[in-house]
């Protein structure tokens, strides 16, 4: 069997939109690292960044279940002694409403090189409003 390469040049990126109100959070993600890596294309290659543009709106609305608004815990240090912070779902949502579902999403991508340029085809907006209206995005249903 043969390899297969595209070309960078030969890869036509598409826009799509998922709309993560009411929707669950690790669903709306697994969807989202799919279409970015390019997994719904005959020509993936795991080598390759072949996916396409991902919007996500209402990612504030998403939904967790089994009370994950207080169990699911995010952690960051500052880098000095005892600066280990610990946040919850709800609190963080409060703070950044679309960082849990970018960490989500970013959980799910290759980690290197490759993770880090598909993330940045990666939009997250909190609401509903988005500027990217002009690249006609397909909206994706989950």
């Amino acid at each position: 069997m043969k390899t297969i390469f595209v070309k960078p040049k030969d890869v036509v990126k598409k826009w799509y939109i998922i709309d993560a109100e009411g929707k669950r959070l690790g669903r709306v993600a697994v969807e989202a690292a799919k279409i970015l890596r390019g997994k719904n294309k005959p020509e993936f290659a795991p080598h390759q960044d072949l996916g396409d543009f991902v919007i996500i709106v209402n990612a504030e609305k998403a939904e967790v279940t089994g009370g994950k608004e207080t169990k699911k815990i995010y952690y960051r240090h500052s880098g000095y002694p005892g600066g280990l912070t610990a946040e919850a779902y709800r609190d963080m949502v409060k703070r950044k409403p679309v960082y849990p579902m970018e960490h989500a999403v970013r959980g799910m991508l290759p980690k290197g090189r490759l993770g880090r340029t598909l993330f940045t085809n990666l939009k997250v907006y909190a609401g509903a409003d988005h500027p990217h209206a002009a690249q006609k995005p397909i909206k994706v249903e989950i």
